[in-house]
């Protein structure tokens, strides 16, 4: 058995130097490519199309930016507020979210929920700067309960914090160099030796599946699963209507949570949870780790698990590098921390704003059995195509499902497609 794995490792590292496919039948992995390596523009990629906006009517001052996105069967809005230097304090943020909470309602009946994040005005530097002081999330049928809470102090879960802390901090943010660039291709730092070793392990990956010297490329071929995936959750105006599209599609996802994030809003994740989907680790600060000392690198992983363990009560399995950057250091750190580090064979460039019609012809034409899709939770073209792209799976008999599943059908027989006697 032994002898077996190694010529079969050997033989997918020939044919990758080569340059043959190991698997002539799907499209390749993403390649691994050194640290540094030029990474081609999506073709058709543009600026973001603006969101629009909810003028509350008359504006409240406070208010920097009021977004409105729908899914086609909810729409939710998002509020941004900034307090002065003297109104910065948690009850004047309280005070205000409720303010702008009511009169979005009362505005815009059709709004199934309204999430409001306060702000210092100084030092605001946009979602994934310093964090806010105040967060809130409040479905319709919930505003009485956030009113209580805010006129009564009664209890209510969708806030964040909950105590009377008057400022809320992030003291290692500024020794952080925060990552905007998404995930385009994986990029490794080290010697030929280990680029080498680890081109052998994604063609063996594609080949075989399953976690290799603890990394994930690829889940079993020949299994109908594909893992459904998104980066850089949580973010307050996408999540509820990922969720939502994920409920009525009665699809599961993994979600590689950033950990600031979560602490700003940890109702978003307890959803998650709740609703059966799985989370992981993208870094406290979502940062390129290869950059940083041993010592930051697991504070990053640390503090992430320990966040996400302390809402949702379970133990982080999967870790994903920001920028998709690692090393071998990377590699050892994250599974000293017991996860395992987890790519991608489906990358549609939604970051990049492509075009509905790309990013699905992409994700439907990388689609395969065992596959790992990478999406982002806020990218609005994300959003835009999840439901088709859940009716072209489904169709294909590929079920999308969490990282975990995806590993636990490693022993599974494919199921053939709606309609076919067999699977390709």
């Amino acid at each position: 058995m032994v002898l077996a794995h190694r010529r079969a490792r050997g033989a997918a590292l020939v044919a990758l130097l080569l340059g043959v496919s190991a698997a002539p039948t799907t499209a390749p992995l993403p390649r691994v490519e050194p640290l540094g390596a030029a990474q081609p523009a999506a073709p058709g990629t543009r600026p973001a199309a603006a969101v629009p906006q909810l003028n509350l009517v008359p504006p409240v001052p406070e208010v920097h930016q009021f977004d409105v996105l729908d899914n086609g069967y909810i729409r939710v809005a998002h509020a941004v507020v900034l307090l002065g230097a003297r109104q910065a304090d948690l009850a004047k943020a309280r005070a205000t979210a409720l303010d702008v909470v009511r009169r979005a309602f009362a505005q815009a009946s059709d709004l199934a929920e309204v999430d409001v994040s306060v702000y210092a005005r100084s030092g605001y530097q946009g979602f994934g700067g310093p964090p806010p002081l105040f967060t809130s999330s409040v479905p319709k049928d919930r505003l009485r309960d956030f009113e209580r809470f805010v006129t009564q102090g009664t209890p209510y879960e969708r806030v964040w914090p909950t105590g009377s802390a008057t400022r809320v901090t992030d003291a290692p943010f500024a020794a952080r160099t925060i990552v905007n660039d998404k995930e385009r291709a994986l990029r490794f730092l080290g010697s030929f030796a280990d680029l080498v070793e680890q081109r052998a392990l994604q063609a063996y990956a594609q080949l075989h599946g399953g976690v290799q010297g603890g990394q994930l490329f690829h889940g079993n071929p020949r299994a109908s699963v594909a893992a459904l995936t998104f980066d850089d959750a949580p973010h307050p105006l996408y999540m509820p209507l990922l969720l939502d599209l994920l409920r009525r599609a009665d699809v599961k996802a993994t979600f590689f949570v950033i950990g600031r994030n979560a602490a700003a809003y940890p109702y978003f994740v307890r959803d998650m949870a709740e609703q059966g989907h799985e989370v992981g680790n993208h870094t406290y600060h979502h940062v390129r780790l290869p950059g940083l000392s041993e010592t930051q690198i697991r504070d990053e992983l640390r503090r992430t698990n320990d966040t996400l363990r302390a809402i949702t009560g379970r133990t982080v399995r999967f870790f994903r590098p920001p920028g998709g950057e690692y090393d071998a250091r990377t590699l050892r750190l994250t599974a000293r921390a017991g996860l395992t580090t987890t790519f991608w064979t489906d990358d549609p460039g939604d970051f990049a704003n492509p075009g509905d019609g790309t990013v699905e012809a992409r994700l439907t034409r990388h689609l395969r059995q065992g596959g790992i899709v990478l999406l982002h939770d806020n990218a609005r073209e994300a959003l835009e195509v999840l439901e088709p792209f859940t009716r072209v799976a489904s169709a294909r008999g590929v079920r999308l499902s969490t990282v975990t599943d995806l590993l636990a059908s490693r022993n599974a027989r494919p199921s053939p497609a709606r309609g076919q006697a067999t699977a390709r």
